[in-house]
């Protein structure tokens, strides 16, 4: 029963460290959230499309007047 419960910790860290782009973005109230969200759950299993949405959910998405 103890390995049970530490198997599901597992899981558990393993999923917020997967949708780490996506709780940044959440965090941030970035406006595309949902895009974000999908590209991470379409292309987080590479390392590089992971990092990319780690990217995206890390800019500004304000828009910077010239």
């Amino acid at each position: 029963m103890e390995g049970l419960f530490y198997l599901f910790v597992l899981i558990a860290i393993s999923l917020a460290f997967y949708f780490l782009p996506t709780i940044v973005a959440l965090v941030r109230h970035h406006g595309n959230t949902l895009a974000i969200f999908v590209a991470n759950l379409l292309t987080g299993w590479t390392f590089v499309g992971w990092v990319i949405a780690l990217v995206w959910a890390c800019t500004s998405n304000q828009r910077v007047s010239a």
